[in-house]
C-alpha cells in the first residue's frame, strides 16, 4: 500500500497532545507533502523515503519559530515516529491512514 496518502496523527508535545493531518507523496526516494494542525498547514522540506522509513523537516513559525525534524516508519495502515522540537526535546507521534 505504501506511504502515499493522508494520515490522521497525534503528537505528544510539551504543550499536551496535538492532533493533526499528514499528507504524503513519494517519488522514488523523495518525500513531499504537508503537515496540518492547530498552527496551520506547513510544507514538508528535505523529505526522504527509504522503503517504509521516512524523514522530513518542517519550519514552524507559530506559536514560535521551531525547526521540527521528524523520522517515521509506516507499517501497513499505521505510522509512528518522533519529532525533534528544537530546544523543547523530542515528541513521539503516531497515526493511522485516513
Amino acid at each position: 500500500m505504501g506511504v502515499d496518502g493522508t494520515w490522521n496523527m497525534s503528537m505528544k508535545t510539551p504543550l499536551g497532545e496535538q492532533a493533526g493531518t499528514l499528507t504524503l507523496t513519494t517519488d522514488g526516494g523523495t518525500l513531499t507533502g504537508t503537515m496540518s494542525g492547530p498552527q496551520g498547514s506547513m510544507d514538508l522540506e528535505g523529505g526522504t523515503v527509504d522503503g517504509n522509513s521516512l524523514a522530513w523537516t518542517v519550519n514552524m513559525t507559530s506559536p514560535m519559530p521551531i525547526k521540527v525534524e521528524a523520522t517515521a516508519t509506516v507499517d501497513g495502515d499505521s505510522i509512528s515516529g518522533e519529532a525533534k522540537l528544537g530546544a523543547f526535546g523530542t515528541a513521539p507521534f503516531s497515526g493511522s491512514r485516513a
